[in-house]
């Protein structure tokens, strides 16, 4: 059903859950049998993201093609997941998703497509006997990017990792993803049941690569064997996923409530735009996801660096400078006419020149789709949460491009400055003195050198486990230590004006 956002109410309050829910008339609600087959899915992560994309997507398939059963059991591994335990399994795995147009149109509906919910903590055998039965067809992922392990000196999967290294103990009962996931194979291979595919969505270049690496690492230490049939037998599909998700934000349940009637402990919002490119490559069959508008292909590559590059890295061109400049939703920065077109020149002069071709794609189209995307007011998603992690997210996004066009003899004036304004961001202190919430799992490490840059160009760009080489390129060098002497000297709306020859 859609709604504008100043819909009327549709009535008393409803409690979201499998006894109510024929009560609903509002919106959309699923009309097939959700509990009549054991998951085909099990996913692990289960935030905003998957719930705005993947879970819907299987959603879609449900109700259009009911059998096989593809639904799918959720699985919660970190403390912080016990609060998504806490919203689903009294809702029975219901929620809503709101969609919201730039135009003001609104269209919620319930997903039902999530039918389980575990929390590994409260019973990990549980979990792990749910993948080893042969109906789970697929594990999938959304853990983010820092969610794989990887070691910032080694670029290594971390075997010393506390938890890894607890669940790699003879007996231990397991409390990581790896540790889960692996044992439920370990269990399947011991009988003769084939295994699952796991399935990453997480945004990472190659992740279906990451994947198969991270786990067929854990794998090997603890069973080389194991590792073994994992390469021969265990799928790792790339994937590349995109829909913008904010955090839920507060009062979206108030408002769901008042405009649907239906009282949900944990809506989603997205936009309206969704793309998910799959590579058609799965160990024990798949769901017919081609049916519901997931893009089938052998290679995702294109696909995927197009997204990165253009989209998050995009992002992060908006963020910091966004920030500097005193904006803090993403649609109010994207409509400043400085920053949309630094982003336009970014994506247009730096980003595509290290894109191959896309299959089908139009990248004049995308771009101005992109930039209309940011601009969508009704989305109402923050400065901070693109700000986040940063440290997870420039290396995969932004530094291949910087890279890319240095080799290549290109200017990267625009990819510079975004680092040098994320360097100027984590000093923690904005152009007004005010001070900034640096969320970054180093940023014990980075804030430190990001105000040693002021006496030393090199301290933060240094790092080479996030920049490589970059600080001992002049190429690269002159363009960041041009704009970050220029951000500290007259602030980001006159270093703006003069790297975009603005007046």
């Amino acid at each position: 059903m859609t709604q504008t956002i100043d819909g009327a109410s549709a009535g008393p309050v409803t409690t979201l859950d499998d006894e109510h829910l024929g009560q609903i008339a509002s919106v959309t609600v699923p009309q097939y049998a959700r509990h009549d087959n054991p998951c085909g899915i099990v996913h692990f992560g289960v935030g905003g993201f998957h719930r705005a994309h993947q879970a819907m997507y299987v959603d879609r398939l449900l109700a259009a093609t009911p059998s096989p059963p593809w639904s799918i059991c959720g699985v919660g591994v970190l403390p912080g997941d016990a609060r998504m335990r806490d919203a689903l399994v009294p809702q029975d795995g219901l929620y809503t998703l709101t969609l919201k147009h730039p135009d003001g149109v609104v269209e919620t509906s319930v997903v039902g497509s999530i039918v389980d919910y575990l929390f590994a903590p409260d019973d990990p055998e549980k979990v792990i006997e749910t993948m080893a039965a042969p109906t789970t067809r697929i594990v999938s992922l959304t853990v983010t990017e820092g969610g794989y392990n990887i070691s910032s000196s080694t670029g290594e999967f971390d075997l010393s990792a506390p938890d890894v290294a607890a669940d790699l103990t003879p007996n231990a009962i397991p409390r990581t993803t790896f540790g889960l996931i692996t044992e439920a194979l370990r269990r399947r291979r011991a009988r003769g049941v084939a295994s699952f595919t796991v399935m990453s969505c997480d945004n990472i270049p190659g992740n279906g690569h990451m994947a198969r690496r991270v786990f067929t690492a854990f794998a090997g230490a603890a069973d080389p064997e194991l590792a073994e049939w994992m390469e021969l037998h265990t799928a790792f599909p790339n994937s590349m996923v995109d829909r913008i998700t904010p955090a839920t934000p507060n009062g979206l349940a108030d408002e769901v409530a008042a405009r649907t009637g239906i009282a949900d402990r944990w809506p989603v919002v997205a936009e309206p735009f969704t793309q998910w490119v799959l590579e058609d490559e799965f160990s024990a069959g798949r769901p017919a996801f081609e049916a519901v508008g997931v893009q089938m292909v052998a290679e995702v590559a294109p696909y995927e660096l197009m997204k990165l590059r253009l989209l998050n890295a995009g992002h992060q061109a908006l963020c910091y400078f966004g920030h500097l400049l005193g904006h803090r939703l993403v649609d109010e920065a994207a409509r400043d006419p400085l920053l949309e077109k630094l982003l336009r020149t970014y994506m247009q002069d730096e980003g595509r020149p290290t894109l191959a071709a896309v299959p089908g794609v139009d990248l004049d189209d995308y771009i101005d789709t992109l930039l209309e995307r940011f601009a969508n007011p009704a989305i109402g998603d923050t400065i901070a949460r693109l700000c986040a992690e940063s440290s997870d997210r420039i290396p995969q996004w932004l530094v291949p491009v910087i890279v890319e066009r240095l080799d290549d003899g290109g200017s990267v004036a625009c990819s510079a400055a975004v680092v040098a304004a994320w360097t100027r961001y984590a000093e923690g202190v904005d152009e007004q003195g005010a001070p900034i919430e640096i969320v970054d799992q180093r940023r014990d490490l980075l804030m430190p050198l990001a105000q040693a840059s002021r006496t030393d160009p090199r301290a933060f760009v240094g790092v080479t486990d996030l920049f490589g080489d970059l600080a001992d390129r002049a190429d690269f060098m002159e363009p960041y230590t041009w704009a970050l002497r220029s951000l500290r000297e007259n602030g980001a709306h006159d270093t703006l004006v003069a790297l975009l020859g603005d007046s």
